[in-house]
């Protein structure tokens, strides 16, 4: 019964996504159509990014807290673990990198000047907030009161009072579990929330994309076009260039050979867009390739909250994406800060959909107010981006797991050669790791 509702969860969000798509291009039509009547559009774009910023503070509170404690638990299993976190943490370095070097290079929202037509709430906020000295600053982190925090909107506050709460539930024991068990069940609630808002993508994506075109014209599409092929050429450069450089170097792998070896799984995710979906799948076989069972149980499932490498690069283009459309470039220090926000806060929040967008929502209205209205821009493309985020996640969690697994001795390289020359395929059926061992003649000629 349980697989059956997800299938039809599975349905109804692919239903979701194709209204997505004929909004955006019902929006596109619009906008070129007739712009004055797309310009008065922009409402409606405004009202689903009023609905994201809504749920900013409890999704980066829930998945903080909880993040924390994920930390503390992975760190526990030892050498494995602590193995896995300081590679994911490399690894989401290195990712962001690359897309503040592409990003910049592309410049991908140039010549939109978008400020003017779209930005008057932007412009609202921040002449609200005034300019404030670093003492100032600082003292707008400290909320007036704990909940104060989650309910005024002020997402560094938030951050701070989430901080405080998962580090004081972790030093609590066994005191604590029953209180992040009621968060756990709070972040669910949140994330059905979120879910539920979700729905109102088609109507946003329309009024976004269609403001956006009536106010640009083709200069608008070209622009939403750059980033998409931008943020796809950032993560292949991501996957074949420096993780296939790491897995060659460190394990003797070559890249291609494992990806060919995990395809279904990279079909199964290309259809759902989603890495979840292919979760059992990646550890059983894994472990077929020769990986131990306790390194991908335990590098597996932490690399899906803690290794998001193409999130971490989607943040960064769409990011640089809507500061220069709206004509704000940011400094590389202010870029660097944002994105390494953006990054914290989107940790235990992988797969939920709309998290990637309440994420950039709260890292643009912490760090630069006047661009959060920008995330109507990416609502109509964040569709097909999608999947090459979950792609980029998928293929980086596979390869941290062989690599792990080669560091920490628990990796059989003699099997591993065996599975990827097809010489001992992997059971479909059983959907297990086959138990018979590789034969002593198989190994002496692998």
């Amino acid at each position: 019964m349980a697989t059956d509702a997800a299938a039809v969860r599975r349905e109804r969000t692919h239903y979701l996504y194709l209204a997505v798509i004929g909004a955006v291009l019902l929006g596109i039509a619009v906008g070129l159509a007739a712009p004055s009547f797309a310009l008065q559009l922009k409402p409606v774009g405004t009202g689903f990014v009023n609905l994201i910023k809504m749920m900013i503070s409890p999704v980066i509170f829930t998945t903080i807290v909880l993040g924390i404690g994920s930390v503390t638990k992975a760190a526990k299993v030892g050498k494995v673990g602590g193995l896995a976190l300081g590679y994911f943490l490399v690894m989401s370095t290195v990712a962001l990198a690359i897309g503040l070097v592409v990003g910049n290079l592309v410049n991908p929202g140039a010549g939109l000047h978008l400020t003017d037509s779209l930005a008057k709430a932007g412009h609202a906020q921040v002449a609200a907030g005034g300019g404030e000295g670093t003492g100032d600053f600082l003292l707008s982190v400290i909320p007036t009161t704990l909940v104060s925090a989650l309910t005024g909107g002020q997402v560094l506050q938030t951050l701070l009072v989430a901080l405080l709460v998962g580090f004081a539930l972790q030093s609590m024991g066994t005191a604590g579990a029953p209180i992040l068990r009621g968060v756990e069940h709070l972040q669910k609630l949140v994330f059905r929330v979120l879910s539920m808002i979700m729905w109102a993508a088609p109507v946003g994506a329309f009024g976004a994309i269609a403001a956006v075109v009536g106010a640009s014209g083709w200069a608008a599409l070209k622009s939403l076009l750059m980033v998409m092929l931008g943020f796809y050429l950032t993560c292949a450069i991501f996957v074949f260039l420096v993780l296939g450089l790491v897995l060659r170097l460190v394990a003797g792998v070559n890249v291609f050979s494992l990806l060919r070896y995990l395809g279904r799984e990279f079909l199964l995710i290309l259809s759902t867009s989603s890495s979840e979906s292919a979760l059992p799948r990646v550890i059983a076989k894994l472990e077929h390739l020769g990986v131990s069972r306790p390194v991908t149980g335990i590098t597996i499932p932490t690399g899906y909250s803690f290794n998001l490498d193409g999130t971490a690069i989607y943040l960064t283009m769409a990011s640089l994406f809507i500061a220069q459309a709206m004509d704000r470039p940011m400094s590389i220090g202010s870029q660097i800060s944002l994105l390494l926000f953006m990054v914290i806060a989107s940790k235990g929040a992988a797969g939920v959909s709309g998290a990637g967008l309440a994420t950039l929502a709260g890292g643009l209205q912490s760090h630069a107010p006047a661009l959060v209205d920008g995330v109507g821009l990416i609502v109509g493309i964040d569709r097909f981006m999608s999947e090459a985020r979950a792609l980029t996640n998928f293929a980086g969690n596979a390869i941290a797991t062989v690599v792990i697994g080669h560091w920490t001795h628990e990796l059989d390289h003699d099997r591993m050669r065996l599975v990827l020359s097809g010489r001992l395929p992997f059971d479909e059926t059983a959907l297990a790791p086959a138990q018979e061992p590789p034969l002593p003649s198989q190994l002496q000629h692998a």
